[in-house]
């Protein structure tokens, strides 16, 4: 079966502002996630793409977009099933308010039982991302081979959960997985098993370096921000 490559998009005006953007219209990336976007056909450079598969959402197609006008023969394909989750009430609201909502508590450790007000559940965000998955993938090896790479442009909490899935985590263990702005991860998909290749890899370690703040013990809602 096919090779996922999974991008999360450029950082974006919402993670700087501290935003949970959601379904947000008009978040765009910022200047570090524009130039985040720019880099990635460079690191993508050699691999054969048979397929790109874009969010809806204006980040994640601003980030695909230098990818595509280097390769003009790949024509990118618009799935809502890996939109971000459906954050309702809570969509657009400061992260920093947000910590202090009973709910936050169990979105952390318990995000199988997280239903947003207004929106979706946790289990229903990471259903429709792996039922995306699952039937991009026998598209891809119908059309291209079993030897097939494809590229999906998404977010930090639906990569985190399609990882969850193909390691065989429970949900509930999701929020160990950390995905930065245009990070790279890859699985690689078989009969029996999918196995996980790359982990939200960007080549640069600066997010490793200690910070004169030091950064929050619970995972970032959305998937933050990234290194400084």
């Amino acid at each position: 079966m096919p090779t996922l490559i999974l991008v999360r998009h450029g950082r974006s005006t919402a993670n700087t502002a501290g935003l949970l953007a959601g379904w947000t219209p008009g978040v765009a990336l910022d200047e570090r996630g524009a130039e985040q976007a720019a880099a990635l056909p460079g690191r993508l450079d050699g691999l054969p793409l048979a397929e790109a598969v874009v969010s809806p959402l204006q980040r994640c197609q601003e980030t695909m977009r230098p990818l595509l006008d280097a390769r003009p023969g790949l024509t990118p394909r618009t799935d809502d099933r890996i939109g971000e989750c459906h954050y309702g009430d809570w969509s657009g609201r400061k992260l920093a308010e947000l910590k202090d909502e009973p709910l936050m508590e169990v979105v952390q450790t318990h995000p199988s039982a997280a239903a947003f007000p207004g929106g979706e559940s946790m289990r229903e965000m990471q259903t429709r991302a792996v039922a995306a998955v699952r039937d991009w993938n026998a598209r891809v090896e119908s059309e291209h081979g079993p030897d097939a790479v494809y590229l999906m442009c998404s977010h930090g909490d639906i990569i985190k959960s399609i990882v969850a899935d193909a390691l065989g985590l429970h949900l509930d263990l999701f929020q160990r997985v950390s995905v930065e702005p245009c990070s790279v991860t890859a699985i690689r998909y078989t009969r029996l098993r999918p196995y996980l290749v790359r982990l939200g890899e960007t080549g640069d370690l600066a997010s490793l370096a200690p910070r004169e703040t030091p950064p929050d013990d619970d995972a970032p809602v959305g998937g933050g921000a990234g290194a400084p």
